[in-house]
């Protein structure tokens, strides 16, 4: 690769829409699609999911664990998910949520950024919570490879206050992961690589969000959030913002028509955003 994750995704917003579809094969969606709880059953819906968006959407999101909980058989169908929804055109974010450190951060960083592996991707959701610098590995990982990481930094589900919330250095934790990106994005162009991740459901987070990188906003649409929630959290960043959703586009399902309809819609609402 050529181009920075950053640029890739700069573009590709520009030319497909900021909407990111979520493919996580839980057992009640393959349910809900008439398939049983196993690998076959995993690979139809997954692949189905590839075939009816990724060459639609700028960006898709596969849930590792739910390829993990099937052993080395799942992670093969990944690497099927990742390679083909690449060749379609769609930048691949791989939501595995690693944070850990030394030689382990670095391992997690070979295994997924590093372009020669069979399960590189484009990006990666990191956890920075054993402290930012935990996870430098990852970062300089994904610099050597024109990759990108998404932090975790103001996330929606309810006990992340306890952490993202405490105070330190005169600001939250969430507040400082944002520093950190800011630091790490200065100067990139059009966009940095280093994104955060920031539910699309949170109260008003009384910070400038606008860190030259990509932000992932899950619990679009079906999870409650809205085109006015983007507005309303991310102000002048909102034209960074790639929502993100599963059930909106996988409870369409396995109708390829349908959910490519749904994953439209969803660009068509947002298209604005991304200025």
């Amino acid at each position: 690769m050529t181009l920075s994750f950053g640029a890739r995704l700069h573009a590709a917003i520009a030319d497909r829409g900021p909407f990111c579809v979520g493919i996580d094969p839980h057992a009640g969606l393959l349910l809900d699609w008439g398939l049983g709880d196993d690998v076959v059953s995993l690979e139809r819906f997954a692949l189905g999911v590839v075939e009816a968006v990724a060459p639609y959407v700028s960006m898709v999101k596969p849930q590792s664990a739910f390829y993990e909980r099937f052993g080395s058989a799942g992670i093969a169908v990944l690497e099927k998910v990742v390679r083909e929804s690449r060749a379609a055109g769609a930048q691949v974010l791989l939501d595995v949520k690693r944070g850990d450190i030394g030689s382990t951060s670095q391992a997690y960083a070979d295994a997924y950024l590093d372009q020669s592996s069979p399960l590189a991707v484009d990006a990666i959701t990191a956890s920075p919570f054993l402290g930012f610098g935990s996870i430098t590995p990852m970062i300089d990982t994904a610099r050597k490879h024109d990759a990108g990481v998404f932090v975790l930094a103001l996330t929606s589900n309810k006990e992340g206050v306890e952490v993202q919330g405490a105070i330190t250095d005169g600001t939250t934790v969430g507040g400082r992961m944002i520093e950190h990106l800011r630091e790490l994005n200065a100067g990139a162009a059009p966009l940095g690589s280093f994104g955060a991740v920031i539910g699309a459901t949170i109260p008003d987070p009384g910070l400038d969000l606008d860190f030259n990188g990509p932000i992932l906003a899950p619990g679009y649409g079906a999870q409650g959030g809205t085109t006015a929630d983007i507005a309303r959290i991310f102000g002048a960043a909102a034209r960074h913002v790639a929502p993100s959703s599963s059930r909106e586009v996988l409870r369409a399902g396995p109708d390829p028509q349908a959910m490519r309809d749904a994953a439209a819609r969803a660009n068509d609402e947002l298209r604005d955003l991304a200025g």
